[in-house]
């Protein structure tokens, strides 16, 4: 355990914890509502601190990432907890319960990362954010050795934690769940909350993509759905988008997304944005990257078998700029 950042002491030896939009009121012995930060005695502590669940070394792509070193392997980590209770979590049995974890350490992360020919770390599995003393210690060890950290984040984050990020933070994916804020309260979240992450993340060269995962009846809407492609399209129309089918997990029935209404919405975002995705559907070649203004393939993608046609931030074609990193 560790000390954490980011918090009020109150009456009583209760705490209110600061960082992310719950600010949850602590009483002495209990947990916010991620479960992993702690009140003991009155001090609040980061009970993961070092401490994972999870490791792999993962394609860029699984992120997912398409435009950030496409093609290379991402050394991955997660733990315990989340800020949020998604009833359909595809991760729930480490995100929605304490489990056992193994102890790590920043070096020892950066010595993997050589080993497995890895380009860096990326934090996710569960939520990373509830990390936050161990993201920032060992975003430093990282940068450092000249590595990248990535961020796969709900961005649920209160502005002056995430500000504490930008430094060492190299790349995030966001999960912008819905465009509606009725949906984000149901999963204990806040629509402007992360809209102001994602706003954030841009506007301080943060390598930016977003997922959405389409869930029936949830935000499924198309009209909602071409207001969220309009305002991504106001940040940058080159920024990527993952429109992801559900399938029931957790707590969810709902039955799974029909591909249809995948499609329905990938051609509404395409109206919008140059680089959008399907996720967990294929169908013509739409995994693959194209130069929006020439049309010529940049990155082919199958499944996780990525070829890669450039070598630089423009289009060898015909000299447009691109969002990429390579």
């Amino acid at each position: 355990m560790k000390e954490a950042l980011f918090y009020e002491k109150l009456d009583n030896n209760s705490v209110k914890c600061v960082l992310c939009p719950h600010n949850c009121i602590i009483r002495e012995g209990q947990n916010g509502l991620c479960l992993v930060r702690k009140n003991t005695s009155g001090v609040l502590y980061a009970t993961t601190y070092n401490e994972i669940t999870s490791i792999a070394n993962d394609p860029i792509e699984k992120k997912p990432l398409y435009h950030f070193f496409p093609g290379k392997q991402i050394l991955s980590v997660g733990s315990n907890g989340c800020n949020m209770k998604c009833f359909f979590c595809q991760n729930w049995t480490i995100s929605m319960q304490n489990t056992q974890r193994q102890k790590v350490n920043p070096e020892a992360l950066k010595e993997l990362c050589y080993l497995e020919n890895s380009i860096g770390l990326a934090y996710t599995y569960n939520e990373p954010i509830i990390q936050y003393e161990f993201l920032t210690d060992t975003f430093e060890t990282i940068k450092k050795a000249g590595f990248k950290n990535i961020l796969v984040s709900n961005g649920m984050i209160n502005p002056e934690p995430l500000k504490g990020l930008l430094n060492g933070l190299d790349a995030a994916n966001i999960d912008l769940k819905a465009y509606n804020n009725k949906f984000y309260k149901e999963l204990n979240g806040d629509l402007n909350s992360v809209k102001e992450t994602i706003l954030t993340l841009y506007e301080n060269d943060v390598h930016l993509e977003i997922t959405t995962l389409v869930i029936t009846g949830k935000n499924d809407d198309e009209l909602e759905f071409d207001e969220m492609c309009k305002w991504l399209a106001s940040i940058n129309k080159q920024l990527p988008l993952h429109i992801s089918r559900y399938f029931p997990n957790y707590k969810s029935s709902i039955p799974v997304t029909p591909i249809d209404t995948i499609i329905k919405l990938y051609k509404i975002a395409k109206k919008h944005l140059y680089n959008v995705y399907p996720g967990n559907v294929q169908f013509d070649d739409t995994s693959s990257s194209f130069c929006h203004n020439c049309n010529k393939k940049l990155v082919e993608r199958n499944g996780y078998h990525t070829k890669v046609f450039i070598k630089e931030n423009k289009c060898p074609y015909c000299d447009t700029s691109l969002y990429f990193q390579l």
